[in-house]
């Protein structure tokens, strides 16, 4: 009896440290995946308060924690499943996935920019009569989650890339990207709550008789407007330049180098020039490039969805 109990005790304790290894597998590779992922989840952080600015205050928490819901089930009932199986049965298709989706990231963004341009909005907005206000809600949360399954499905592809160069257990890939899923999706949609309720907040403190606490109040208020602006302005940057460099890199994968390559020849070139900033600006040399030909790829789409095929109608507000 005692040999057994040691032998059992001794059994109990290597299926302990196999868990906590495989507990640290998928901390480790959560972890360096999040951090590949920082670009797209910026993204998501400044695209989403678009979808909730303008409609009543009492609204705003509810349409985010939906919209949390529903990127959650994004990530965890469709993206996860299926980034595995693909991993597994198909991984030359997920280069292409991820292309259809740099498609669409840029052709939002381009029409966002063309709309500020002259050209026609598509989809009802704040501006118009809305005459059913709980479809128009309804039709801005499922525009946000359409958005976010091609934010979240890049996320969870970037994820996946980093993940299987640290480990190569089923289990472990996928404890790591459901935790980089859930871990990414509550720090984007917090954030953004936050941010919405930046001017109830400063509001709350400017009508406090505290002297301080009206100062910061006031502030808030007063950087509210400036910043949904310039969230909007990211948010657009945001999606041509993950677009865009989503496109570049997937064809330098297909085996066409030469726009990839060249705008990395701009990178190193500003980055040999810049000196102490040659880290900061060759990035931003990058990403500027990448912003661009999302934005050129982008406009051709729009061309043709809106012009060529007369398709192209979005149901969530601009």
């Amino acid at each position: 009896m005692p040999g057994g109990l040691m032998a059992l005790l001794d059994d109990v304790s290597v299926i302990a440290r196999a868990a906590a290894a495989s507990i640290d597998d998928v901390s480790v590779a959560a972890g360096k995946a999040g951090t590949k992922a920082a670009g797209v989840v910026i993204d998501d952080a400044a695209v989403t308060p678009g979808y909730v600015t303008g409609l009543s205050p009492a609204r705003e928490l509810p349409i985010i924690w939906n919209i949390t819901k529903g990127s959650l089930r994004n990530k965890l009932l469709i993206l996860l499943p299926g980034a595995l199986l693909l991993s597994w049965l198909l991984p030359q298709a997920i280069i292409f996935l991820l292309m259809l989706g740099g498609c669409y990231l840029s052709y939002e963004g381009a029409e966002k920019v063309l709309e500020k341009f002259g050209e026609p909005k598509h989809g009802q907005t704040l501006q118009d009569p809305i005459e059913d206000l709980a479809e128009f809600e309804k039709d801005r949360i499922n525009g946000a989650i359409r958005t976010d399954m091609i934010l979240s499905a890049e996320i969870m592809a970037i994820s996946l890339n980093e993940i299987a160069t640290i480990s190569d257990s089923f289990w472990v890939r996928a404890a790591a990207l459901a935790a980089v899923g859930i871990a990414i999706t509550f720090a984007v949609y917090g954030a953004v709550a936050l941010i919405v309720k930046m001017d109830d907040v400063g509001l709350h403190l400017a009508e406090r008789n505290n002297g301080l606490a009206k100062r910061v109040g006031r502030m808030l208020l007063h950087a509210m407007p400036r910043l949904l602006v310039a969230l909007s302005a990211i948010g657009t940057v945001a999606m041509l330049w993950v677009g865009g460099g989503i496109i570049l890199h997937g064809l330098e994968e297909i085996g066409l180098h030469a726009p990839a390559e060249w705008a990395h020849g701009v990178q190193h070139a500003v980055e040999q020039a810049t000196g102490a900033l040659s880290g900061v600006l060759g990035w931003a040399s990058y990403a500027g490039i990448s912003a661009l030909f999302g934005l050129v790829l982008g406009g051709v789409i729009v061309f043709v969805l809106h012009h060529v095929l007369k398709l192209g109608a979005h149901a969530e507000a601009h």
